[in-house]
């Protein structure tokens, strides 16, 4: 059984915010396949499905980004799921905008979410699909996080985005290394 979670905040007000690209990933991909992450358990919103032939849930945490791995970890408890079975989609604003970037055991970089998952399921070894937002400088990161993409940013992503779906089939198929492989 795999594990796909997307971070985000919850609420409009966060709606096309450059923190919750993981949520616009996994909304594109279910879309695509004519889902929804519907159901709601343990302060997550989540479907799972079987995709070639094994199990797997989509998950948005719906606390804040900074206590999404208060979520994650109720999900791995109760769904016993192999911290090696989950990949966490997620913004990077030490990357550019729309660069990709699949990583495996690597530090939070100043991620609140990402802290928050390591601390609460006791390791970074899991998967990650980070995804370049860029940064600001001349603005309080914060500000600039939960900001929204401009037109043109908007396009850039979600070309990136459909890309992600390909990501999210081929980390069904592939082992992790030649996943990195073909898209780092």
């Amino acid at each position: 059984m795999k594990l796909i979670v997307g971070l985000g905040n919850p609420g409009n007000e966060y709606k096309n915010t450059r923190h919750n690209v993981g949520f616009d990933v996994v909304d594109a991909y279910l879309s695509s396949h004519n889902l929804s992450a519907d159901k709601f358990k343990f302060d997550g919103k989540y479907i799972d499905v079987t995709l070639n032939g094994e199990k797997v849930i989509f998950l948005k945490p719906q606390k804040y980004m900074n206590l999404s791995g208060e979520v994650v970890k109720k999900y791995i408890d109760y769904f016993k799921i192999d911290i090696s079975d989950i990949l966490i989609i997620h913004d990077d604003l030490d990357q550019e905008l729309g660069k990709l970037k699949l990583k495996e055991n690597s530090s939070s970089g100043g991620h609140n979410g990402i802290k928050n998952i390591e601390k609460n399921v006791g390791t970074k070894n899991y998967k990650r699909l980070k995804i370049g937002i860029s940064n600001n400088k001349n603005l309080d990161t914060k500000d600039y996080v939960l900001g929204q993409f401009t037109k043109d940013e908007r396009k850039i992503l979600d070309e990136k985005i459909d890309i992600c779906q390909n990501i999210i089939d081929d980390y069904l198929k592939l082992s992790f290394d030649r996943l990195m492989g073909k898209y780092n």
